[in-house]
C-alpha cells in the first residue's frame, strides 16, 4: 500500500469518526428538542412569581414592551424593574406607568461618576426587592410571545424544580444580519435546551429564565462570581442545575422575542462578553460543548482534504450529504417546535461559517480583556 493510500485511509477513518460525533449531537442533543419533548398539558397554577427586568437607558423599549408583561394572563405576579443609572427618561416613564399598572414596582440605582458596575449589581438589587421566592427574568428589549408567557413558565414550578429554562428568540426582520443572528440564537437554544432535556443543563439565557431566589445567593458566594463580567445566570445553571431540579419550557407561547443587534460588530462584542464566562463552566461542560464545534471543524476540514486527494468525489460528497440530511431533518422539526421560520436553507451556509466566528471571538478574547460595559 502506497503512502498516499495510507494517508487517504487515515483521512477517511478520521472523517467517519467526526461524522459519527456530529450525528450523535444532532440526533441525541438537538433531537431532544426536535422529537423528544411533547408539550405539557396546560394547568392553572397560583404560585406567586416576581418578574425582574434590569434597564439602563431603555425608555423606548420599556414604553413598547413593558405593558405586554404587565398585562399577562396570570393572577399572582409582580414586575420589578431596576432602573440602573439611566440618563434618559426611564425614571419618569416608570413613575408614570406605576400609577397605571398596580403590578409594577421599580427601584433606581443612582449614577456614580466614581464607581462603574455591570448588570450584575442591578440583578442583585432586583432580587433583593422581589417579594416572591420564584424569580422570572427577561430583558427590557424583550417582549413575551403571548399573554400566557408567565403561566406557561410557572406550570414547571414544582416542589422538586429550582430552575426553568425558556427559549429566547430574536425578532424576525429583514437582511442577512437578522437572519444570521436568528440562526445563531436558534442553534444555541437547541444546544442548551437539548442538553437540559437530556439531564445535563449547562446554561440559560437571562431573557427567559426562572429560578428560586436562594440559588442566586448560593452562586454569589462562589469565589469566581465577582470575577465574571456577565453571565451569572449561565453559571447559576451550570453549577447548580441538574437533571432533577431543572425543567424546560418550549411552548411557542412561552418564548420571549428580543430586538436584534444593530450591527455585526455589536453582535461580536456581545458574544465576546459571553465567551468570557465559559471559562468558569465545569470541565465536563467545556468538553461537551467544545466537542461538537471542534468535531464539526475537523470533519469539514478532513472532507475538504479528501476532495483534494484524488479520491472519487462521491465518497467525501456522500459523507457531507449524509450530515446535511440529518441536520436538515432535525432543524426542520426543531424549527417547527420553536416556531422559527425561514432559517432552514440558510442554516446550510451558517453551519459551516459560524464555527470560524466562534474561533475568531475566542482568539480575540485571548489578546485582550472583554469590554466591561453594562450587560
Amino acid at each position: 500500500m502506497t503512502e498516499t493510500a495510507v494517508l487517504i485511509k487515515i483521512l477517511m477513518s478520521f472523517a467517519a469518526a467526526m461524522l459519527a460525533v456530529q450525528i450523535f449531537y444532532y440526533l441525541w442533543v438537538y433531537g431532544a428538542v426536535a422529537f423528544g419533548h411533547p408539550p405539557r398539558k396546560k394547568k392553572k397554577n397560583d404560585i406567586p412569581v416576581s418578574v425582574i427586568i434590569c434597564a439602563r437607558n431603555e425608555e423606548e423599549n420599556l414604553k413598547k414592551f413593558l405593558p405586554e408583561i404587565l398585562t399577562q394572563d396570570y393572577s399572582d405576579y409582580e414586575v420589578v424593574v431596576v432602573n440602573d443609572a439611566s440618563d434618559d427618561g426611564t425614571e419618569d416613564l416608570l413613575q408614570a406607568m406605576a400609577g397605571t399598572y398596580p403590578r409594577l414596582r421599580y427601584t433606581t440605582i443612582s449614577k456614580d461618576e466614581n464607581f462603574s458596575h455591570a448588570k450584575k449589581l442591578a440583578v442583585l438589587v432586583g432580587i433583593k426587592a422581589a417579594k416572591h421566592e420564584w424569580l422570572l427574568f427577561t430583558d427590557a428589549d424583550c417582549r413575551p410571545a403571548s399573554p400566557h408567557w408567565i403561566s406557561l413558565m410557572v406550570r414547571n414550578f414544582t416542589t422538586k424544580t429550582s430552575i426553568v429554562l425558556g427559549y429566547g428568540k430574536i425578532m424576525p426582520g429583514k437582511g442577512l444580519l437578522n437572519n444570521f443572528v436568528r440562526y445563531e440564537a436558534f442553534f444555541i437554544g437547541l444546544q442548551y435546551l437539548g442538553l437540559a432535556l437530556r439531564g445535563i443543563p449547562y446554561m440559560g439565557v437571562g431573557r427567559n429564565l426562572a429560578y428560586r431566589k436562594p440559588l442566586f445567593y448560593e452562586i454569589s458566594r462562589q469565589p469566581f462570581f465577582n470575577k465574571v463580567v456577565s453571565g451569572d445566570d449561565d453559571l447559576l445553571v451550570n453549577r447548580l442545575g441538574n437533571k432533577n431540579n431543572t425543567r424546560v419550557e418550549t411552548d411557542p407561547q412561552a418564548h420571549t422575542l428580543s430586538r436584534p443587534p444593530s450591527s455585526l460588530k455589536e453582535w461580536f462584542r456581545m458574544k465576546k462578553r459571553h465567551i468570557t464566562t465559559s471559562k468558569y463552566y465545569t470541565t465536563g461542560t467545556k468538553w461537551l460543548v467544545s466537542l461538537e464545534m471542534g468535531s464539526r471543524i475537523l470533519f469539514l476540514a478532513t472532507v475538504l482534504l479528501l476532495f483534494l486527494t484524488g479520491l472519487p468525489l462521491w465518497l467525501p460528497a456522500a459523507a457531507l450529504l449524509l450530515r446535511w440530511i440529518v441536520m436538515i431533518i432535525v432543524f426542520a422539526s426543531a424549527g417547527k417546535r420553536l416556531s422559527e421560520k425561514q432559517l432552514l436553507l440558510s442554516s446550510l451556509l451558517y453551519d459551516m461559517v459560524i464555527p470560524f466566528f466562534y474561533v475568531s471571538i475566542w482568539i480575540s478574547n485571548l489578546s485582550r480583556t472583554a469590554e466591561r460595559n453594562w450587560a
